[in-house]
C-alpha cells in the first residue's frame, strides 16, 4: 500500500476486476515426412505453397509430403510445421572437378556440394580473375539460386588464402578437394563456369519407424513436436509412402500411428489425422480398423478412401493419401464457421476423384466404426461425409467436440495464469469465475453451446465447498467447469404421413 504523507492529489491505477481470455489458435498444422531438401528433424513454420517449395523443395516421387501441403493450403490451411525425416546423408552428392589452366586435361581440384541429393545439382562454380591478379590467384564465386559466395584472391599456395582454407571455412554449399600431387601452380583452375552433377535422388534407401517417432529429448521425429505448442493437428503421410515402397510393414504401420495417437493424448491439444493403406475397398477397410488396426482414442481420426489429384512431377493424376487435404478442410471450417462446427459436408478441393466411390450401404458399415468415408455426389463434388473420432465413448464421438474442448482448456490456461500466487481468498474466487463466465459467454454467443441462455450452457463453480481449508493449505485453487457442447445433426429425420384434410365452417 503506498505511504499518503503530505497532503495533495494522488493518481492510482488499480485492476478494474475480470482480465479477457482471448481464445487460442485451432487451425495449424503439422507434417512428417520426406521432402527434397531443408532442415532436417526441425519443426519449420510455412504460411503458404511457395515458402514451403523454397525450403524444402517441389513434388518428390515416392512421397506424399508436398502433395499433402500443398492440398492442405488449396483447401484453407493458413499455417503449418514441417518435420523433415529421412535425410540421412547416403544419397550421393553433386560434384564436378575444376580444369587446370596450363593442361585443361587434368584437374586440380574436385568440387563436392555439401547437401547430399539433387539440391546439389543446382550449383554452379565460376573461377574468375582476382582483384589483385597474379599467378597463383584467382576469384571462386559459388551460386545457387539466389545464393552466392565469392572468394576473391584465393590461391593454390600453402598460406590464409588457400583456397581449400577458404572454402572450408565459409562455405555452407560446396567444399574442396585436392586432386593428385601436381604443384601450386599446375593446380590454378581455367577461367570458366561448371555446374555440379550427379546428384542421386534424396528419397533414403530405408526409412524405420523411429525416424517417424523420434524423441522429444533430442527434438526430431513428431515427438519432437512436444516443444511447439501451436500445433492442433498432427499428419504423417509419407508413412503410406513406406508402406508402399515397402520400407515398413503393417505392423510397423500400426506402430507408427499408435505413437501419433500417443503423442496427440499426452499433449491434450491435438488431434492425429491418420491414413488408411491404400487398395482397400470397403469390407477391407472395415476388417482393418476393426480387426487390425483397432485403434480407440477421442484424439484420433480416420479419413477413407485416397484422393485422385494431379501430379505435376509425373504428369498425370495420382492417387494421394487425404489426410492433407482433411487438415486444410479442419483449417477453413474453423475460419468460417468456428471451431465447433462438425468439419463435414465440406467440398475437397483439387480431388479429382476417388480411389472408390462408396455407396450408401457400404457407408452404413464403416460410418459406426468411426471411418469417415469421402464421397463423390452427383452434381455436389466430392465432400468429406462424416465428423467422428475413433472413439468408442459416446460423448467424444464427434471430432467438434473433441476440438472444441481443446480449444476451451486451451484459451483458458493461456488466459488465467495471472492467477498463480494471488491471494487464494474469495476475492479471488469470485474475479476467477467472472473471468471464465465471461470467456463461456462470448463462447455460448458464437454458438459453439447449446442452451438458450448463458445458465443452461454452462456453469462456472468456484467456492468454500471445493476450496476447503485443506486444498488452501495445499496450496490448490479449484475451480469447476461444466459446457454443453452443440452437436452435428447426423442424421436428419424428416417424418412425413398422410394427411386427411378438409374443410369445416364455423360461425
Amino acid at each position: 500500500m503506498p505511504n499518503y504523507l503530505s497532503p495533495g492529489v494522488y493518481v492510482e491505477e488499480v485492476e478494474a476486476g475480470s482480465r479477457p481470455i482471448e481464445g487460442v489458435g485451432t487451425a495449424t498444422a503439422a507434417f512428417v515426412g520426406l521432402a527434397e531438401k531443408g532442415p532436417v528433424n526441425a519443426p519449420t513454420l510455412v504460411t503458404n505453397w511457395s515458402q514451403f517449395s523454397q525450403t524444402f523443395g517441389g513434388f518428390l516421387e515416392g512421397s506424399y509430403l508436398a502433395h499433402s501441403v500443398y492440398g492442405y493450403f488449396l483447401n484453407g490451411g493458413g499455417s503449418a510445421y514441417i518435420v523433415r525425416i529421412g535425410a540421412d546423408g547416403h544419397a550421393p552428392s553433386a560434384q564436378a572437378e575444376l580444369p587446370s589452366a596450363k593442361d585443361k586435361s587434368l584437374a586440380g581440384y574436385r568440387v563436392l556440394a555439401l547437401e547430399g541429393g539433387q539440391p546439389g545439382n543446382d550449383i554452379q562454380v565460376e573461377v574468375a580473375e582476382a582483384s589483385q591478379p597474379s599467378d597463383d590467384t584467382f576469384k571462386l564465386i559459388v551460386t545457387r539460386g539466389k545464393d552466392r559466395e565469392e572468394y576473391d584472391n584465393v590461391t593454390t599456395r600453402k598460406g590464409k588464402n588457400n583456397v581449400l582454407t577458404a572454402v572450408k571455412t565459409a562455405s555452407k554449399l560446396i567444399q574442396l578437394e585436392e586432386i593428385g600431387t601436381a604443384g601450386a601452380l599446375e593446380k590454378v583452375p581455367a577461367p570458366g563456369k561448371v555446374t555440379l552433377q550427379g546428384g542421386g535422388g534424396t528419397m533414403p534407401a530405408r526409412v524405420t519407424p523411429d525416424e517417424y517417432v523420434g524423441n522429444s529429448a533430442d527434438r526430431t521425429g513428431f515427438a519432437g513436436l512436444e516443444a511447439v505448442d501451436t500445433v492442433t493437428m498432427l499428419s504423417v503421410p509419407d508413412l503410406m509412402a513406406a508402406y508402399q515402397r515397402g520400407m515398413i510393414d503393417s505392423e510397423q504401420v500400426k506402430a507408427v500411428q499408435l505413437a501419433m495417437i500417443a503423442h496427440c493424448e499426452l499433449m491434450g491439444d491435438r488431434v492425429a489425422i491418420l491414413d488408411a493403406p491404400p487398395g482397400l475397398n470397403a469390407q477391407q477397410i472395415r476388417e482393418w480398423r476393426v480387426d487390425k488396426a483397432g485403434y480407440d482414442s477421442k484424439y484420433a481420426t480416420l479419413y477413407w478412401p485416397w484422393v485422385k489429384v494431379f501430379d505435376p512431377l509425373a504428369g498425370q493424376a495420382n492417387f494421394v493419401p487425404p489426410s492433407g487435404h482433411m487438415a486444410g478442410i479442419w483449417a477453413r471450417s474453423d475460419d468460417t464457421r468456428g471451431v465447433h462446427k462438425a468439419p463435414a459436408n465440406e467440398v475437397v478441393r483439387g480431388a479429382i476423384s476417388l480411389e472408390l466411390q462408396v455407396t450408401k450401404s457400404e457407408h452404413d458399415l464403416l460410418n459406426p466404426q468411426g471411418i469417415n468415408v469421402i464421397r463423390a455426389f452427383p452434381g455436389r463434388g466430392i465432400r468429406v461425409w462424416g465428423a467422428r473420432t475413433l472413439s468408442s465413448d459416446p460423448a467424444w464421438r464427434y471430432i467438434n467436440v473433441r476440438r472444441l474442448f481443446n480449444y476451451i482448456e486451451g484459451s483458458i490456461l493461456l488466459g488465467t495464469q495471472w492467477v498463480v500466487f494471488e491471494p487464494n481468498d474469495m476475492a479471488l474466487w469470485e474475479r476467477v469465475k467472472r473471468t471464465i463466465s465471461a470467456f463461456l459467454v462470448r463462447v455460448w454467443r458464437d454458438g459453439a453451446l447449446f442452451g438458450a441462455t448463458p445458465g443452461e450452457a454452462f456453469y462456472v463453480k468456484c467456492d468454500g465447498e471445493l476450496n476447503t481449508s485443506e486444498t488452501i493449505d495445499a496450496g490448490q485453487l479449484i475451480v469447476e467447469i461444466g459446457i454443453a457442447p452443440v452437436k452435428p445433426a447426423e442424421f436428419v429425420v424428416f417424418k412425413i404421413a398422410q394427411f386427411s384434410g378438409g374443410t369445416s365452417l364455423s360461425e
